[in-house]
């Protein structure tokens, strides 16, 4: 393993540089660019509630320039229900004054202003404290000025809202106005930026790229791309630019310049604006990018869209006529609204909730109430009844999309909102507004209990979780869940488990930790910052991987306990291991996921919806061996050689000498080796003998060598055996296609590469000696100066091609040189054995040992030599070269994340858990639950109804039986024997058992041995089971699983059944 002194904490970048390690995964969704807009920017929020302070959290992280808070008003136990920063202690706190008596009492905005700033020191966070009413006109379109964006999240004035929005337009700056509001299970969300708003990039998407395969000398000129690769992806009239194009005359050598496209099929367009008629030769090879072009967009003023909405966007297809409803309802709220003081509804005032009603129908000049009055009307109760509500998955849900649009006022990339979005989830509710849910004034849980009851909130208190992971979902969710008031009654409890410790690039999303935790767990540390939110929580941590291993630990006794499992995971695998253990023990799954602005849900209900494993998407396609070794024509290709080049130079090569050193019978270990023992040894002898260096001089040295060899040595050889003008028997060019003739390197410590501008040569030779240096414990150094020094004396010895040396030139010849090695055994064996023989014995060498080095994505100097390394192969090829930071994303598989995806995507998951514990007065049926799929850049959301689980077809006793993935036959009658397992399902379920195995073994079959199967027919089934696989049954198993093979005792037709599910404790 890598110490952790192979790299220094970098120090903070100068002002205005944006800080790589902290915005690490964010950079990959924004850009540097964006980020530098973003740090540029101010933005105002009126409203710190619930929501105000989920988007002031959102922006902080992403790292806005400042945020001014405005919100003088004192907080009421509504507020807790989405407002973390703020707890029961903070309802009517006042502030002491000098002489100890109670002054003015705080505001919202100031109770939160200090944790809101501990969550980024670069961006400034400030209190509008010369505003002392939401009702003050004056002092809040003072605020505008300056601004790059003003977000409102409580209830203003129609008129307030009209003259600030007017304000914002005719600002110098144009500053970008929002207005939002999250009442109950409904939410809207209002953009107005202005008449000409640029957008740089409107979807964020990757430009599409091709490859040239060839470009005739025609006008226009017609460009046709390797078909191997995919379509081109282009439209007509999309531009694009070229780079490394051999051929044309040098028609298009000019890698700046721009060029519109024609499309005339997926794999080919012409080019209008290019003659390439008389150049002399086609173009051959080559690279396409797309390039692209900013959008101009136009929106409405906020009284404009109000009287006449356009066209809205939708959250929810089964819900087309939902967004009008909606539209019409608030304003009717807001009317009822500013009638009665800027107050809303109190929760069960039914009262009050019908003069919303009625609002509204006078309102209705479209007749939209006239479609289906009666859903119409429960909708618009049921918005007035909980409009007080404030709820922390709305708010969660709401404050990821306002957070996303405030980014994209600020940087100008993706497509913003354009006028009203409004979403809802009164799938939750129950049919009609409940009457006991008058708040207390006191308690975090008013707001749930005004909108689902104290019954729902009861069993919210009760819930037994198991939350597996803790990076930025796990952190969203236990704020969630801590607002929720989930875990936090004496029978409830969350179990989290995550082996992760923090690391810096985490702050910008990980909200519940801070600089002073990295290093620290990130469960540990999660758990105890979700019970500071609620000291009620009860929560117990973990560090263990869920997975096979540890079953010990999260077992038959841990399942039993749970209601429900809620992933946080990033991986695949992890998350299809959960979906089997909750197949098993019949438990509802809340899954979820982000990919930079993208985001999905889905919830798992036992036998109502198909598991997570139902469908899946099919593997990543491997890089073909050849095209690793030899022919590589992507960036992707030569980062994935560099990445296997630093795993065998520095991690492989270090555990095998310690392996040899530390084993006193080496030779027999590597008989299970026999097609890489050779190599083995090899390297070896080379690290601990031929190349073992004394002095970081050495190092210096045996760098220079290797980059010789790799990117010298090893390209004339190949052009040796192949050369640049040969053909194939086929009579077509051998470098043709997506084959690109190499070029051996020559070393330049002062090279520069065109497309990334680094220094390859020289960051090769300064990574790769310090790798080295690290490996043998000896002290490393970077200063360029000794390194020119030393350079200048190094003997770089002259190159001849070998004759007779085999290269594989495509897959089926690399399959055959694989299969030749591994049958000339006997000489090798004979060859390892000399190898062997001629190392120094580990008793001459006691103490000493290397250090492997595992590859660290988030390490600099790892980093430097990968993208060194890449680069120079890439330059051998003439494929365009990338920066650090775009390298550390391909070579890391880093997947692109930011906060607000992540907020997201937690209140929607939430907002299922309050049907999974059931609803008041209302049984839910499969269209009540939504899986989700989001993409705030375009921006787009789609819920849909969840897919039902496939069905098996079985006949037992003469009747139909359909069983999905959820069912097993469950046998609980003790751990009787095989003899009366074998005539239990004889009797009562008429089958003739032929088989029953457990996982890879044979317990009984028809075929078997009749002496042992006598014994076993005695046994208890747990015995034949430790008998048959030599392994005793943990102590904390209660259930094991069978599979059996069985037929019709009438019919003798076999019948498909599923496991069978044996409680024996």
């Amino acid at each position: 393993m890598a110490s952790e002194t192979t790299t220094n904490e970098a120090a903070p970048p100068p002002a205005g540089e944006v800080d790589e390690k902290l915005y690490s995964r964010q950079l990959y969704v924004m850009g540097h660019e964006a980020q530098r807009r973003m740090m540029a920017s101010r933005a105002v929020l009126i409203g710190v509630s619930g929501l105000g302070v989920e988007v002031a959290k959102n922006i902080i992280l992403a790292g806005i320039s400042s945020v001014t808070l405005c919100d003088p008003e004192v907080p009421n136990s509504f507020d807790l229900g989405g407002n973390f920063y703020l707890t029961e202690g903070d309802l009517n706190k006042c502030d002491e004054g000098e002489d100890g008596s109670s002054s003015t009492t705080k505001g919202r905005a100031e109770l939160c202003r200090d944790q809101l700033a501990e969550l980024n020191e670069y961006v400034k966070v400030d209190v509008a404290s010369n505003v002392t009413s939401l009702q003050d006109e004056a002092g809040l379109l003072g605020l505008v000025d300056g601004a790059s964006v003003v977000v409102i999240t409580v209830p203003l004035s129609t008129a307030l809202l009209e003259a600030i929005n007017d304000k914002c337009r005719a600002s110098n700056n144009k500053t970008c106005f929002i207005n939002a509001l999250s009442t109950g299970v409904f939410g809207t969300v209002f953009c107005d930026f202005g008449e000409a708003f640029v957008v740089n990039d409107k979807d964020g998407e990757n430009p599409a790229t091709s490859q040239v395969e060839n470009i005739l000398t025609s006008n226009p000129a017609v460009v046709k791309v390797l078909e191997d690769q995919g379509r081109h992806g282009l439209e007509t009239g999309d531009h694009v630019t070229f780079s490394k194009v051999k051929g044309l005359d040098g028609l298009l050598s000019d890698s700046n310049a721009k060029h519109e496209v024609k499309v005339t099929g997926p794999f080919t367009f012409e080019l209008p604006g290019v003659d390439a008629s008389a150049c002399s030769e086609v173009a051959t090879q080559g690279y396409i990018t797309q390039v692209k072009t900013p959008v101009t967009m136009s929106f409405k003023p906020y009284r404009e869209a109000l009287a006449d909405h356009g066209e809205l966007m939708m959250s929810d297809f089964a819900k087309f006529d939902r967004p009008p409803l909606l539209h019409l309802a608030y304003r009717a709220l807001a009317s009822y609204a500013e009638a009665h003081n800027m107050k809303y509804p109190q929760p069960g005032d039914m009262t009050a909730a019908k003069e919303v009603w009625e609002l509204a129908k006078s309102m209705d000049s479209d007749k939209i109430l006239e479609n289906n009055p009666g859903a119409a009307e429960r909708i618009v109760l049921h918005l007035a009844s909980g409009s007080r509500s404030v709820l922390s998955p709305m708010c969660a849900t709401l404050g990821g999309i306002i957070g996303q649009e405030v980014l994209k006022a600020c940087s100008g990339k993706f497509t913003p909102i354009n006028g009203f979005f409004y979403f809802d989830a009164d799938e939750c509710l129950p049919g009609a507004p409940l009457a006991d849910v008058a708040p207390t004034g006191t308690s975090r849980y008013d707001s749930t209990i005004a909108v689902f009851g104290k019954e729902a909130q009861q069993k919210l208190l009760d819930l037994n979780y198991f939350l597996i992971g803790a990076g930025a979902i796990g952190c969203e969710m236990l704020k969630n869940w801590a607002l929720m008031g989930v875990a936090c009654g004496e029978k409830g409890k969350i179990h989290i488990t995550d082996m992760d410790r923090i690391e810096k690039s985490n702050l910008s999303r990980q909200f519940l930790f801070r600089n002073k935790d990295i290093n620290e767990f990130k469960s540990a540390t999660a758990a105890k910052a979700a019970q500071d939110m609620n000291t009620n929580m009860n929560i117990v941590p973990y560090q263990e991987k869920v997975g096979a291993d540890t079953e010990g630990i999260f077992g038959d006794d841990f399942y039993d306990q749970l209601n429900g499992v809620c992933t946080a995971l990033d991986n695949v695998e992890a998350r299809l291991y959960v979906d089997q253990r909750c197949l098993f023990y019949h438990l509802p799954m809340l899954e979820s996921g982000t990919l930079g602005t993208k985001g999905n849900t889905q919830v798992v209900i036992p036998y109502v919806t198909e598991n997570y494993g139902a469908t899946r998407d099919p593997p990543e396609k491997s890089i073909p061996v050849c095209t690793l070794k030899n022919f590589p024509n992507q960036i992707q290709h030569t980062l994935q050689w560099a990445r296997d080049y630093f795993e065998g130079e520095f991690k492989q090569s270090g555990e095998d000498v310690n392996s040899y050193l530390s084993n006193p019978d080496y030779a027999a270990s590597l008989a299970g080796q026999q097609n890489t023992k050779f190599e083995t040894v090899m390297s070896i002898r080379k690290t601990l003998v031929d190349e073992r260096p004394m002095s970081f001089e050495d190092c210096v040295v045996w760098a220079r060598l290797k980059f010789e060899t790799l990117f010298n040595n090893q390209i004339r050889q190949l052009l040796h055996n192949f050369p640049e003008d040969q053909v194939t028997s086929s009579g077509t060019k051998f470098w043709s296609g997506s084959k690109r003739c190499p070029k051996p390197l020559l070393f330049d410590l002062n090279d520069k590469c065109e497309d990334a501008h680094m220094r390859n040569h020289f960051d090769f030779i300064v990574a790769a000696a310090n790798l080295r240096a690290h490996m043998f414990g000896i002290k490393g150094r970077t200063d360029e100066e000794y390194f020119v020094e030393v350079l200048q004396s190094v003997i770089v010895p002259d190159f001849s091609p070998q004759e007779g040396v085999k290269i594989a030139a495509n897959e089926a010849e690399a399959k055959e040189s694989e299969n030749a090695a591994s049958s000339s055994g006997d000489t090798e064996d004979s060859e390892v054995e000399q190898i062997l023989t001629g190392l120094p014995k580990p008793g001459e060498l006691a103490g000493f040992k290397l250090n492997p080095i595992e590859f660290d994505k988030d390490l600099d100097d790892h980093m430097l030599f990968v993208t060194a390394c890449s680069n120079l192969r890439a330059l051998n090829y003439s494929i365009p070269t990338e920066d650090t930071h775009r390298s550390r994303a391909i070579a890391g598989r880093i997947i692109p994340a930011i906060a607000t995806t992540t907020a997201l995507v937690t209140g929607l998951i939430c907002l299922e858990l309050y049907k999974i514990i059931g609803t008041s007065q209302k049984e839910l049926k499969i269209d009540a639950y939504k899986n989700g799929f989001v993409n705030l850049a375009i921006p787009f959301m789609t819920l849909s109804e969840p897919t039902t689980p496939a069905k098996t077809k079985a006949m037992l006793k003469g009747e139909e039986w359909n069983w999905s993935a959820w069912d097993s036959m469950d046998m609980n009658m003790g751990d009787i024997t095989l003899q009366e397992f074998i005539s239990h399902f004889e009797t009562e379920f008429n089958l003739d058992v032929s088989m029953i195995s457990h996982g890879v073994s044979i317990l009984f079959s028809f075929f078997a041995n009749k002496k042992k199967l006598a014994e076993r027919m005695k046994m208890k089934m747990s015995e034949v089971v430790e008998s048959v696989t030599k392994k005793e049954l943990p102590p904390n198993q209660l259930f094991i699983i069978f599979e059996i093979i069985a037929n019709d005792l009438e019919t003798d037709e076999e019948i498909e059944l599923p496991y069978v599910k044996f409680r024996f404790r």
